[in-house]
């Protein structure tokens, strides 16, 4: 199927905007108030994946206001559903069979904050913004960056629909559509594929330290409103992780008896046998935690990487034609566990720029924003991430190591160390299998814990089945040759949603197959394979999970 045989509608905007998350709907919105500060008409697009707003978004989540204090100073009155105040914090470190308190980290403190949905809060932040007159478009996928013939970013293509397994149009081919602007704003979340294109083509992490990850497995609950506490906020360290392994947990108690309970490890594990979503079903055995679920019911599940990187990861944020906004760019800050606000913020500054740079420039789609990344180190954004940029890369001393140097630099140093210590790339930290030993999951119980399966399942994820599969190879004898016969296919055990699976049939080599339709999207197959060799890419528009009130 040739690309110049194939007839594209172009709609036309001043600028566009790739994801409808916290970052690209505050952009939008932050659009709109500068063009009716400055009687301005720009026009302004959303594109959204997601069948619907917030059907990919998944988050803890506890909100700090911060950025929607300013960007939406009256939200209460426009009933912004933010519900749950948060009302008590437990910092607990876990061994196996018991749990210590320890004192709260100050970055953890939630006093003022909010236990939210972020997928409802983006439903309501697009109301918000269609109320201003922004076109949010759900259910079309960005698949490809459109370039001027000088390289700068000319917009996007959406995926084409109705395109068969073979890679041929069916009867219910519809093609992509052209989307021109301006600007592109590229707020697509972590580890993006268009952003990944970008960071290729204009070299934008050159100067950056590699970008690091974890991945955050959650479920959502309805409980025994006996048990339920509403604004009760609990995390956790250590068990069922090893002492060199990053990671936690957390308990959220919401409204209506809902409890959120997620589990994050960093994804510069090391051992090869460690699953993700094994250790988070093996958490919620804890006799700590176990309480809480029993008697209770599982209402949705989902799965989604996070770039942990902070300050010394961001990329070069502009580029001819374009921004990064939000966790396309890193900008969550880890030890306090929140995105959300420092993503608000960044789409802000985004198009605070974007719209200063259309004003000055007419031929600014040929041109570069050049003052955001100064916006952004002018503002508390950056004031904030440049003070924690130490604590998560310290954990690669090991869980001891990285809590002595987290309070040395908290109490002492107060984020003012005259160093910034190294990252490195997750990719590159498993060791061979040989080097490990096996971790023996206990299988699941079908009330506190679940196989994957059934998981994947809740999350409503659905694809057409009948299209090109987005996990693509980049060799096809990598899996068995390299990732099987050296560290025992660990793509079977990071992917948090049984995607990859290992086939051994009578008298015939083993072979790698992906259940691409049971994929939740999470990334996770594209930033911890070792060779690199799996690229995601983006499936038909609409496709993946449907997230509520996650």
């Amino acid at each position: 199927m040739e690309e110049m045989e194939i007839e594209r509608e172009v709609m036309e905007y001043d600028v566009v905007i790739i994801g409808a998350g916290p970052a690209g709907l505050s952009a939008a919105i932050r659009l709109m108030q500068l063009n009716a500060e400055h009687d301005k008409e720009l026009t302004v697009c959303v594109l959204e994946k997601g069948s619907e707003v917030g059907a990919h978004i998944l988050s803890g989540a506890v909100l700090e206001p911060r950025a929607l204090n300013e960007l939406i100073p009256d939200w209460k009155e426009k009933e912004a559903p933010l519900l749950t105040p948060a009302a008590d914090d437990q910092f607990l470190f876990l061994t196996e069979s018991r749990s210590m308190r320890l004192p709260t980290p100050p970055q953890m403190h939630n006093h003022g904050n909010y236990i939210i949905s972020v997928g409802n809060l983006c439903r309501w932040l697009a109301e918000q913004a269609e109320a201003l007159g922004v076109d949010i478009i759900p259910g079309f996928a960005a698949a490809k960056v459109l370039y001027h013939e000088d390289g700068s970013v000319k917009g996007v293509l959406t995926g084409d629909m109705g395109v068969g397994r073979d890679g041929e149009p069916t009867a219910n081919f519809e093609p992509g559509t052209e989307i021109h602007a301006q600007q592109t704003i590229f707020a697509e979340g972590c580890r993006g594929s268009l952003s990944a294109t970008l960071f290729e083509r204009f070299q934008l992490r050159a100067e950056a330290q590699p970008q690091t990850y974890g991945i955050g497995i959650k479920e959502l609950w309805e409980v025994d409103p006996a048990k339920h506490k509403a604004g009760s906020i609990v995390h956790s360290i250590g068990w069922p992780l090893d002492q060199k392994t990053y990671g936690g947990a957390f308990l959220y108690h919401l409204e209506n008896n809902q409890v959120a309970v997620g589990f994050v490890v960093g994804l510069d594990y090391r051992n090869p046998y460690l699953s993700p979503y094994e250790e988070f079903q093996r958490f919620k055995t804890h006799p700590a935690i176990r309480n809480v679920f029993e008697g209770g019911r599982r209402i949705a599940y989902g799965a989604r990487a996070l770039s942990e990187g902070g300050v010394q990861a961001l990329p070069r944020l502009s580029f001819a034609g374009g921004v990064l906004a939000g966790d396309a760019a890193g900008f969550l800050n880890v030890p306090k566990i929140k995105g959300t606000h420092t993503s608000m913020k960044s789409g802000m500054l985004a198009a605070e720029a974007v719209f200063n740079h259309l004003q000055q420039d007419p031929e600014a789609n040929q041109r570069t924003v050049s003052d955001y990344r100064q916006r952004v180190e002018s503002s508390w954004l950056w004031d904030e991430l440049y003070v924690s940029r130490n604590i998560r890369p310290s954990f690669y001393w090991g869980l001891w190591g990285g809590l002595l140097y987290s309070a040395l630099d908290t109490y002492i140093l107060r984020g003012r160390a005259p160093w910034t210590l190294r990252l490195h790339p997750d990719h590159t930290q498993l060791k061979p299998a040989k080097e490990c030993q096996p971790i023996e999951y206990p299988k699941p119980d079908g009330k506190i814990s679940f196989d994957k399966l059934s998981s994947v399942y809740i999350s409503n994820t659905n694809h057409e089945e009948d299209q090109p599969c987005h996990l693509t190879l980049r060799d096809a004898s990598v899996p068995i040759n390299t990732n099987l016969a050296l560290y025992d296919a660990p793509e079977q055990r990071y992917c948090p949603a049984g995607v990859y699976e290992i086939i051994r049939e009578d008298n015939e080599q083993p072979r790698l197959q992906i259940n691409s339709q049971n994929c939740v999207h999470c990334k996770t197959c594209d930033i911890k394979d070792p060779t690199q060799n799996i690229c995601w890419t983006v499936p038909e528009g609409g496709g993946g999970p449907n997230y509520p009130n996650m």
